[in-house]
């Protein structure tokens, strides 16, 4: 065993379909610091779980899967997002799907500014809007990711689990017509079903989709290692759910904000088996 790589990575990048990465970076977290030891620990984890995916009949032994390790990260967020702008043109450049491994929310604008040239919608599973402009005075904040994305990428935007944020960013989601948000409670009376047909069809113009997945989108009683832990979220099963659903359709994905000091592991253990079923979920649509 190698923790030093994710579990069944071990295919060369020129041979993977799928290509891993850490971004081991928490510089704006506002809470709680430390998600920048989530990509080591998930790691770690992953080596917990067999090959073989009963439900989808997918064998991860099977699939080629490359680990890049962490790439380098610095005290200064935006330096930091440029560095994971360049590792995502360079796998997406060379036809691999890239799954980015946090480290706080703000490493994903640069996943998804990645893919600017193309016609893309991006999934956002999260408990916090994200929608400010700036928070401490730092535009790239975790607080703004999903705010950019929008205005600098794609108005082709899904948020789901939220359950949290300020009165400016409830209003801004109100009167923007453009973009789709369901809250946990949207998710516990409508039901994960019902919303992902509703997302279907609101994406349905969009070639692909990005997806990801803040792990405070969780109830933390499911998932109590985060930088933001917010009740009344979602549960595992309706995450997995909306991850299998969306990921035939996606071209990469992520999964960000687990502090792992604040519990014993079971946080990255979840963590580490979304990944692995969103790999598995892709795979399976790419055989059919």
């Amino acid at each position: 065993m190698n923790s030093n790589l994710f579990a069944d990575a071990s295919d060369s990048f020129e041979d993977a379909t799928f290509v891993l990465f850490g971004a081991p970076f928490d510089g704006t977290s506002s809470y709680r610091k430390g998600s920048k030891w989530a990509p080591m620990e998930m790691r770690k984890a992953s080596y917990n779980f067999e090959t073989y995916n009963g439900d989808l009949d997918v064998d991860l032994s099977d699939v080629p899967i490359h680990d890049m390790g962490d790439c380098d990260t610095f005290a200064d967020v935006d330096q930091t997002l440029e560095v994971v702008y360049e590792v995502s043109r360079q796998i997406i450049g060379a036809n691999k799907i890239p799954i980015m491994m946090g480290g706080e929310h703000s490493l994903t604008y640069p996943c998804v500014d990645a893919y600017k040239d193309k016609n893309i919608g991006v999934v956002v599973m999260d408990a916090h809007y994200d929608l400010r402009e700036e928070y401490g005075g730092v535009r790239n904040n975790h607080a703004c990711v999903s705010r950019h994305i929008i205005d600098d990428v794609t108005s082709k935007y899904v948020s789901i689990g939220i359950r949290s944020g300020t009165k400016d960013e409830y209003d801004y989601v109100k009167s923007n017509k453009d973009i789709r948000s369901y809250t946990s409670n949207d998710v516990s009376d409508m039901g994960i079903d019902r919303i992902l047909k509703e997302v279907d069809q609101y994406m349905s113009n969009c070639d692909k989709i990005y997806l990801s997945l803040d792990m405070d989108a969780l109830d933390p009683a499911y998932a109590p290692a985060l930088g933001t832990p917010e009740p009344f979220g979602m549960t595992p099963r309706e995450v997995r759910t909306v991850i299998r659903h969306l990921a035939p359709k996606t071209i990469g994905f992520d999964l960000v904000e687990i502090s792992p000091e604040y519990d014993s592991g079971n946080t990255a253990m979840l963590g580490a088996k979304l990944i692995r079923d969103y790999i598995a979920a892709k795979r399976k649509s790419m055989q059919a």
